[in-house]
């Protein structure tokens, strides 16, 4: 195998270079891999010629280790790939469907056979995820304890960023409409919405531009005369639009302050821990009505005010006992 220098001890014999090595060959340097179900798990999983070429002949721009010294020929990788094997880096597997993978008791290497990388290589960024991931959902559900200053700048950070969202997509679907009146589509970041991307390639490209399908002219002549007729009657009545503009300004007010509940439902939010106690207007209403209905043992209809007055207080003293001894 090839040596680092000139020693006879091969460089790939240390277990610790034949990680960097897998470290390499695990990197979006490496080769391309296929994702693959076995035994229910999800895997990536390659052919062992495919393997042996990349390590003899990289692909094109691949920028290899200046660490790591090249293989001369298939021979030597070949041995490494057997090394491997036997570390349980890669484990050979057969191909029974589309994506799925079985167990083989043959586990040397092959080129004609598949394997799956079983290297993980250094887990402990995914350990530091994994407990920001914890601390975070706690930290999320800690949030009735936050303090104020802390709730109002999450409430303006989440509101911004939907309100970003929306006028994003409002523009996007705009420019488009505009270009394609014209015969062109023309999308603003065109894989924004694309889940099958990662999040830097959601934003690649910036802007395609093309021309569109033949047969779209009619549909084209008739939304672009339906959009300029909705911008004729938004300029012609400017006492409408004036208003819907000005009712937009409101509820973006509103929205920022938190005050899109009535202020009763507001009240009611934040009284909620608070014993629920009857005002004075409330408990002589709800006196006369008993009286009235004569559904108050001992009260009878030709009572002074004084005798009112009296059953009032001795109704509201029982209420404060029985809210006393609910709170002990």
């Amino acid at each position: 195998m090839a040596s680092k220098d000139g020693n006879s001890a091969s460089f790939y014999e240390v277990e610790e270079n034949l990680q960097l090595l897998c470290n390499f060959l695990r990197s979006k340097e490496g080769p391309p891999v296929r994702e693959g179900l076995l035994m229910d798990k999800r895997v990536h999983y390659l052919k062992g010629e495919k393997l042996v070429n990349f390590l003899v002949e990289p692909k094109k721009g691949t920028k290899w280790p200046k660490k790591l010294p090249r293989f001369k020929d298939r021979t030597e990788a070949i041995a490494v790939c057997k090394e491997l094997c036997s570390l349980h880096y890669i484990l050979r597997c057969e191909k029974l469907g589309k994506g799925e993978l079985g167990m083989m008791r043959n586990r040397d290497f092959d080129e004609a056979g598949y394997f799956t990388w079983l290297y993980e290589g250094d887990k402990t960024m995914s350990h530091l995820m994994t407990a920001a991931l914890v601390v975070g959902f706690l930290f999320c559900v800690c949030f009735p304890i936050w303090p104020t200053f802390l709730r109002v700048f999450v409430w303006y950070l989440s509101v911004t960023l939907l309100l970003f969202i929306f006028f994003l997509i409002t523009f996007r679907a705009l420019l488009f409409l505009f270009v394609w009146i014209v015969g062109w589509e023309l999308w603003f970041l065109p894989n924004l919405f694309d889940e099958s991307l990662g999040f830097v390639d959601s934003f690649k490209p910036v802007i395609s531009c093309e021309s569109t399908k033949p047969g779209q002219l009619p549909y084209r002549l008739g939304v672009g005369v339906a959009f300029f007729s909705f911008c004729y009657w938004a300029v012609t009545q400017p006492s409408e639009f004036d208003g819907f503009v000005s009712a937009q300004g409101d509820f973006l007010k509103d929205l920022y302050a938190g005050t899109l509940l009535s202020d009763m439902s507001q009240e009611d939010k934040e009284n909620i821990d608070k014993p629920k106690m009857q005002s004075l207007d409330d408990l002589l209403k709800s006196l006369d009505e008993e009286i009235e209905e004569n559904k108050v043992p001992g009260v009878d209809e030709d009572l002074d005010d004084e005798d009112k007055l009296d059953s009032m207080l001795d109704n509201l003293i029982e209420d404060e006992e029985e809210v006393a001894e609910e709170e002990e």
